[in-house]
């Protein structure tokens, strides 16, 4: 079981390195059914897998000039603040485990729902093509939605990249392939300030956690490096199907 704990962890850091998110989608579910680890501790050692691997991607995005250092600063500050609140919450005792990966579930696919019904980018136009927003300030809603995503990292120990990757494209009108390395950096600073709130709370076990997030970094440096050889259109739809078996698994799970 562990064996394939840690293969998996290599596709949650390919996921990371190509995407720009999607590790946590896959990391939670592997510590909680297939390592049968409390959702609690198991949401905390995620935390830890996805932001050190996201950190690690992001070192080829930033040679690269993949990074818009402003918007991660504006974007990635509220987003710390959610994050760390949102491990607090997630303490109260009236927040139990079940309804945490129900969450989880509905995140997921909602996140699946929202990447299958995106059309394809037009041939001239540098960024994905995303339905245009509507908003008197988008820096404001940067911020707003910020704080949101935040939130649900510390609540549920999502990374948030496929939320964040789309603010930046939308809000604050960066390029896609610039989107995906901020992103990572962003998921690394959510993940730092949710596993913050948790600390003190609950007691890890490092070995594993270190062990994954070793594996999980090393195929986010294989995806980081080939993600400028690969159209990440293409497996951002097959990625999304793959997050809908996933969402409607772990809610499942979760009610029954």
């Amino acid at each position: 079981m562990r064996f394939l704990a840690l293969v998996l962890a290599l596709l949650i850091g390919l996921s990371l390195g190509l995407l720009g998110g999607g590790g946590a989608v896959l990391a939670l579910p592997v510590f909680v059914y297939v390592l049968g680890i409390d959702p609690k501790t198991a949401i905390a050692m995620t935390l830890v897998v996805v932001g050190s691997a996201s950190l690690l991607g992001a070192i080829p995005h930033a040679r690269r000039g993949n990074i818009d250092w402003l918007r991660t600063v504006v974007f990635g500050s509220s987003t710390m603040l959610g994050a760390f609140l949102g491990a607090r919450l997630a303490l109260l005792p009236w927040v139990t485990a079940q309804f945490q990966m129900g969450l989880f579930a509905m995140a997921i696919l909602a996140a699946a729902s929202f990447m299958l019904r995106r059309q394809p980018p037009k041939a001239d136009d540098p960024v994905l093509n995303y339905p245009r927003p509507f908003c008197l300030s988008c820096w404001t809603w940067l911020v707003s939605e910020g704080v949101g995503v935040g939130v649900l990292t510390g609540l549920v120990g999502v990374g948030g990249g496929f939320a964040i990757v789309p603010a930046l494209v939308l809000l604050g009108k960066v390029p896609m392939r610039k989107a995906i390395g901020t992103s990572l950096v962003i998921i690394g600073l959510n993940a730092i300030a949710g596993l913050a709130g948790y600390w003190g709370r609950l007691s890890l076990p490092w070995d594993l956690t270190l062990t994954f997030a070793a594996c999980a970094g090393l195929g986010t440096l294989l995806g980081s490096t080939v993600s400028q050889r690969i159209s990440t259109q293409r497996l951002q739809k097959s990625f999304a199907i793959f997050l809908l078996a996933i969402g409607g698994f772990v809610l499942a799970r979760s009610v029954l």
